[in-house]
């Protein structure tokens, strides 16, 4: 009863009798589920009421009338009903008098926009379905993009491609002519932000960890497999770069970020955005010590992050999919950790609030150790003579040096001067010396 004397909530309701009882199971499936006490007053006065399975079998009448039909538990406490309302799995329900949401302690009904908010919500309307009657496929469609998507799709003749576009589900025929959904503007159109201009990538390069100043910003256009694409070049353009030294010719590029999981997380913003949402773009922030990747996304319910299933954008991700941009089956972030695990990099944080998203990449561990001896090693250079410094910068850009390569450098200096040169740099531990006699190699050490 201590429920009770805390009055009507979010989740408890009070009712003395069944009228209206349909609004009250339908406002509950529709939110977060509850319990309705039946025959007790709005101000939690216990009246009681005539128990019998008669009145049983109406309440659960009413429960199976909503549409869908609402799982409800019926209990008995003395000489009131306790009627449990589960969170809904298949939402919006719907009663005879219409659709009703819980606002605090109250039932209330939804407007005509409310309830077509809701049904965007939970994910019942498909941005990617829904047909754009502007677009004209004479004049909008490109066939360059198709021609590139068919390329990376491995699809080598298509003899017709209006019957493909079909196929692929960004099409379909009315009245002979060809109109075009959301997905296929956002892939196929010659200007697709003219339609959807909301689908734009805004990436930004920043000189603070702070975020406050900017050094390079760009708004990204395009077709979304293009947007892909421009994003990661943005990405490499300024990600920074360590060298190991193998003794080889050739050194080993160690990257400050795992490009491969970067782009796949691109593709997933890009992917599952929810693209109802128009005031706000997916975003690309580079800081000095973090990548971080911004989404607005309207939690789907039952979503759970990395080990799902759900696709916001069907049609989307199995575009991508087929031109083998990311995986339809949801495995996204297993691909991420993968790729993180092999390249010694941290694998990203994951944050989420109610409506945004966030995935931050921190720096490979291994460019960091790469970078402090690298910053190590031009602090020695600062302590040498100017012939060790030009002996180490031509063995950093040809990969080694023999003796007789020195001494062409400096012809008129004393050979044993430049040994003791080459000497030196081993002992500070910037190069190694492989071999023994006329022919010894000395390499950047690593």
């Amino acid at each position: 009863m201590d429920k009770i004397n805390k009055g009507e909530s979010y989740k408890i309701e009070f009712k003395e009798s069944l009228n209206g009882l349909d609004k009250e199971f339908t406002a509950f499936a529709n939110a977060s589920g509850g319990k309705i006490f039946l025959g007790v007053t709005d101000k939690g006065e216990i009246k009681g009421i005539d128990i019998s399975n008669n009145l049983k079998s109406r309440i659960q009448d009413i429960a199976n009338n909503c549409r869908p039909k609402i799982n409800i538990i019926i209990e008995e406490l003395n000489n009131i009903l306790i009627i449990k309302v589960r969170e809904g799995d298949d939402k919006p329900y719907e009663c005879a008098s219409g659709y009703y949401k819980r606002i605090g302690p109250n039932s209330q009904k939804m407007t005509r926009d409310e309830v077509l908010d809701f049904f965007k919500t939970e994910n019942k309307v498909k941005f990617d379905r829904m047909i754009e009657p502007r677009f004209n496929y004479a004049e909008d469609f490109d066939k360059e993009k198709f021609q590139k998507f068919l390329q990376l799709a491995g699809i080598s003749e298509v003899n017709d491609a209006n019957k493909m576009l079909v196929n692929l589900g960004v099409a379909e025929k009315q009245n002979k002519n060809l109109i075009f959904n959301n997905a296929g503007i956002l892939f196929f159109s010659k200007e697709p932000q003219r339609f959807i201009s909301w689908s734009v990538f805004t990436v930004a390069l920043f000189k603070d960890n702070a975020g406050a100043d900017i050094i390079d910003r760009k708004e990204i256009e395009g077709s979304l497999f293009e947007i892909v694409e421009e994003v990661m070049k943005f990405v490499k353009l300024y990600s920074k770069v360590a060298y190991r030294f193998t003794g080889e010719p050739r050194r080993e590029n160690i990257y400050e970020y795992p490009f491969e999981a970067l782009r796949e997380a691109v593709i997933n913003s890009v992917m599952h955005k929810y693209y109802f949402e128009h005031g706000h773009n997916n975003i690309l922030r580079f800081l000095p010590d973090r990548i971080r990747i911004e989404n607005y996304w309207q939690k789907p319910s039952r979503f759970v992050l990395g080990k799902t299933v759900f696709r916001r954008n069907q049609i989307i991700a199995d575009l991508f999919s087929k031109i083998h941009f990311g995986e339809k089956m949801g495995t996204g972030f297993e691909r991420i950790k993968e790729i993180c695990e092999k390249e010694n990099s941290p694998f990203p944080e994951i944050e989420l609030e109610e409506n945004y998203f966030y995935v931050t990449f921190r720096q490979s561990r291994e460019y960091l150790q790469m970078a402090e001896k690298e910053t190590k090693k031009e602090e020695l250079l600062t302590a040498l003579n100017e012939r060790q410094r030009r002996a180490f910068i031509y063995i950093k850009e040809n990969g080694r040096i023999m003796m007789k390569e020195y001494i062409e450098i400096y012809p008129y200096v004393n050979r044993k001067t430049l040994t003791r040169d080459l000497k030196h740099l081993i002992e500070l531990g910037l190069i190694v010396r492989k071999g023994h006699g006329k022919r010894d190699l000395y390499y950047v050490s690593a």
